[in-house]
């Protein structure tokens, strides 16, 4: 018996039709999110976006996967914080804002205050409300766009809204449904309780309407399918709750407690579960809660392997030449220090800041000594948020670093470097979507606990330079980030 995992990420839809019992990968196909090309014929993506070309997507990711017929259960997992607005007739009244849309950075300031204060805001929903949340786009759409507020009947996030459009027993609003750990993303939702705060919505719609009146998607029990789909006639395919990417990926992964991901994709994100939850006033940390009854404490920053690929475009390499140049220079990048916040910084909350290459004079200005700054740049955002982490208590016992950009040699050496010690790296492969599938599996079988799937990580790197060389470059990066023209 099979299963059907998805990852609707910001760029594309992936699916995994894969063995129930065992794990094995049958077979996958994935679709573009595109909404065009540029004049130089490159993707665009942008940062808010018409909800149906993630169900387009979908439905074209499914066949080229080579459909659903010898499958009995799906799971959705997608990109976390994603605002859907959901009208009386049940269509969307807005374009959906995304995660790294950061035009409600005021918006979340504000709502942070009128809560009663960071700490406050912490205690009540695990987390410091910055831009990416869904309540701060709520909030942007009240201040600007009124008139969308009053037309709204159900406010819903990416996976909600997919899994929603393909349940065949109910499309009415009352049965959107989610799960925890997608939920804990929108910043009206409290993980230790378990449910949504209204007094937090209530701010966030800007009191234009009673938030009473609007539907939120119910909180799923973990193992509970939430409906039957409607992707194959004449079949019963159950729903899963899904989840949101970094608890899917989470799963995919069969993390333990103490276990912490290095996860470089479109955003950069360190996540460790946890038996504890967090509540970070300082807005780095994110409190989140996982799949499994569990938390996820978790930190992003807006800017990763983007930043890889500018590098490419800059020096005319691809990836792997890349990774060759950067490998060719000594460790510190003989002086150059990047500050990656090409397009803001979500952590440290910094959205309107931009990338700095700093230190440059004529003997250090080589290609080699560029593509290894660009590189030691990025996972110094990773090394700060490990020590966020840490100091709220979290002491990770492992590194496992996936991603996009993973499986690159010198991204390896250089995040087991400054981290001071071994990193491991899990077979590549689409974990939010190997979660997705493992949670349909576990509700296909009614068990307590998901099915235990064989992800060991297989290989290890370890540091090649001294601490003291380690500390030398993280010191530098950090006197960059907290310059004066940084935040500019």
């Amino acid at each position: 018996m099979n299963v059907a995992g998805v990852d609707s990420s910001t760029q594309s839809t992936k699916v995994l039709i894969k063995n129930a019992q065992t794990g094995e990968l049958i077979r996958e196909g994935s679709a573009s999110h595109q909404s065009g090309v540029d004049k130089n014929g490159n993707p665009i993506f942008g940062t808010e976006t018409d909800p149906q070309i993630w169900l387009q997507a979908l439905h074209l990711a499914i066949k080229n996967a080579g459909g659903l017929e010898d499958v009995a259960a799906i799971s959705i997992a997608g990109q976390q914080h994603g605002m859907v607005l959901i009208d009386e007739n049940k269509d969307v009244v807005r374009p959906a804002l995304l995660w790294n849309d950061v035009r409600s950075a005021s918006q979340a300031k504000k709502l942070n205050f009128e809560i009663g204060g960071d700490n406050e805001i912490a205690k009540r929903t695990g987390s410091v409300l910055l831009a990416a949340f869904t309540a701060s786009k709520v909030r942007w759409v009240a201040e600007n766009e009124s008139e969308n507020i009053r037309k709204t009947h159900a406010i819903a996030l990416p996976h909600d809204w997919l899994s929603w459009k393909i349940n065949a027993n109910d499309n009415s609003l009352e049965s959107l449904a989610t799960d925890a750990s997608d939920a804990s993303g929108t910043g009206y939702f409290n993980p230790l309780t378990n449910s949504y705060d209204y007094d937090l919505l209530n701010l966030s719609v800007n009191k234009i309407k009673d938030a009473k009146e609007i539907t939120l998607p119910k909180i799923t029990p973990k193992n509970q399918p939430i409906g039957i789909s409607n992707l194959v006639t004449g079949k019963e395919v159950l729903i899963a709750p899904g989840a949101g990417d970094n608890a899917g990926a989470a799963l995919g992964l069969n993390l333990q407690p103490g276990d912490a991901v290095i996860s470089l994709g479109t955003s950069g994100t360190v996540f460790v579960v946890s038996d504890k939850p967090t509540n970070d006033s300082r807005g780095l940390v994110a409190g989140f809660s996982d799949t499994t009854g569990r938390y996820l404490p978790l930190v992003c920053t807006l800017n990763a392997a983007r930043i890889f690929d500018q590098a490419c475009k800059l020096l005319d390499v691809n990836f792997a030449e890349l990774s060759d140049l950067a490998l060719k220079a000594l460790p510190g990048s003989g002086g150059l220090t990047l500050l990656p916040y090409f397009e803001g910084e979500r952590t440290p909350n910094r959205p309107n800041a931009k990338g700095i290459l700093s230190g440059m004079n004529l003997s250090n200005s080589t290609r080699e000594n560029i593509a290894r700054a660009m590189i030691e740049g990025v996972i110094c955002g990773m090394v700060d948020a490990v020590l966020a982490l840490k100091e709220c208590g979290i002491q990770p016992k492992r590194y496992l670093l996936i991603g996009g950009a993973a499986s690159n040699p010198a991204v390896q050496q250089i995040t087991a470097s400054l981290l001071g010690g071994e990193i491991y790296l899990p077979t590549p492969g689409q974990y939010v979507a190997e979660g997705a599938a493992r949670q349909a599996a576990w509700i296909l079988n009614s068990t307590p606990e998901p099915p235990i799937w064989n992800n060991t990580p297989v290989a290890v790197v370890n540091s090649d330079i001294s601490t003291k060389v380690a500390s030398e470059v993280i010191e530098r990066y950090r006197e960059l980030r907290d310059s004066t023209e940084s935040w500019n």
